[in-house]
């Protein structure tokens, strides 16, 4: 099918029909004002398909009903309208050529001008046709660019936010790609065994859910070393500035979207997983002691998510422990930590959880990154507890 940049300057008519001189009869009639191709039935419709093709076909039409269909029906000729031109003349014979799906019916002896004025009527039509279709491929193919280029857009905020974010953990981690991958896979699994969720768990929404859990760190920002880098229990006043950087972090992506000026799915995802990730299913997490579904989804998928990538990845604090052991610790966590349901899909997943994290693990350099901030967290609180030099 021919695009509005790809028309000839004249019009191409094909004229079929297997006496050779009622073809060039038909042909010299159109000679003077259209391009013209002639050709027996055989060859009519892989002349119909051929490029450039046809604006119109003249059929010289006797039983040609399988060539008609074939005209009709085939995707590639479908929409280049037919003129059936033939010596049948009573109403029946008419009303068939129409049911066959000619657009026009000329009866013989033809007559020039009645030919001239059909073949006119019906290119008329087609190029009324052809620009409304044009102008809807274009209109199409914009919003598909202009959508392709929200969600680059999309992607490189995220991925900024989340980066500026990650500097105040380990800025030589691959930490947000395993997050990323992490999210996807475990999504996809409950998707999978939920099918009453397929419908809002598409793949477009699970690649969404991966994006949106980059920006779990962004809660980070706010604090200070001595709490950010402690592996240990919070104390209660490590909890309330754990509390005060979880809601600093909603409410930085909230002006974000009132910036925007509307609400968008991947901030409104980023949001519920910055404030719900540190949630319990038993209602002991904060910072609102939420329990159950009235965790979002989102938050209860990031919540196993970021423990399982402390468990696995690796640290200058601790030995790491075996995936055996990370499986393990997360199961028995099942209805108190973790939504049983999430912890399922993570049991169906737990292969390619573990290849993720062998794949990207962080490197040796990584890991004294982490090591040399730890001890410049433990100098600055042993320098701030030191008594005044008398």
């Amino acid at each position: 099918m021919r695009g509005m940049l790809d028309r000839l300057e004249q019009e191409l008519i094909l004229v079929v029909d297997d006496a050779v001189d009622a073809r060039q009869r038909l042909g010299a009639l159109l000679v003077d004002r259209y391009q013209v191709r002639l050709v027996g039935s055989k060859e009519a419709l892989h002349a119909a398909r051929s490029r450039p093709q046809p604006d119109l076909i003249l059929l010289g039409w006797q039983d040609d009903y399988a060539l008609c269909r074939g005209l009709r029906t085939d995707p590639q000729t479908c929409h280049i309208p037919l003129i059936l031109v033939t010596g049948r003349s009573d109403a029946a014979d008419e009303q068939l050529g129409f049911d066959l799906g000619a657009a026009d019916y000329i009866t013989k002896p033809v007559s020039a001008p009645i030919v001239l004025a059909r073949v006119r009527a019906q290119l008329q039509v087609k190029a009324a046709t052809d620009y409304l279709r044009d102008k809807s491929e274009y209109l199409e193919l914009e919003v598909k660019r202009r959508t392709r280029d929200i969600q680059n857009l999309q992607d490189v905020t995220i991925e900024a936010m989340a980066s500026v974010a990650v500097m105040r953990d380990n800025p030589s981690s691959r930490r947000l790609e395993r997050i990323e991958r992490y999210m996807t896979c475990l999504t996809a699994a409950f998707a999978r065994q939920q099918p009453a969720l397929s419908a809002s768990l598409s793949e477009e929404r699970i690649a969404q859910l991966g994006k949106s859990a980059m920006l779990h760190v962004i809660d980070r920002l706010t604090l200070p070393d001595r709490v950010l880098l402690n592996h240990g229990e919070p104390d209660e006043n490590d909890l309330r500035l754990l509390s005060e950087g979880v809601i600093a972090g909603r409410d930085a992506l909230q002006r974000a979207e009132r910036k925007l000026g509307s609400v968008t799915d991947f901030l409104s995802d980023a949001k519920d997983i910055v404030y719900g990730q540190h949630e319990r299913w038993d209602g002991k997490g904060y910072p609102q002691g939420l329990s159950g579904e009235q965790i979002p989804l989102s938050a209860r998928l990031m919540a196993l998510v970021g423990h399982f990538e402390e468990l696995s990845c690796r640290h200058p604090y601790r030995p790491p422990i075996s995936p055996a052991q990370a499986v393990a610790q997360i199961s028995a966590a099942s209805g108190t930590r973790f939504d049983p349901m999430v912890v399922l899909a993570f049991v169906e997943a737990t292969a390619e959880f573990l290849h993720i994290a062998e794949a990207l693990a962080d490197d040796a350099a990584a890991v004294g990154v982490e090591l040399q901030r730890l001890e410049d967290s433990l100098a600055e609180n042993i320098e701030l507890t030191l008594p005044p030099t008398p």
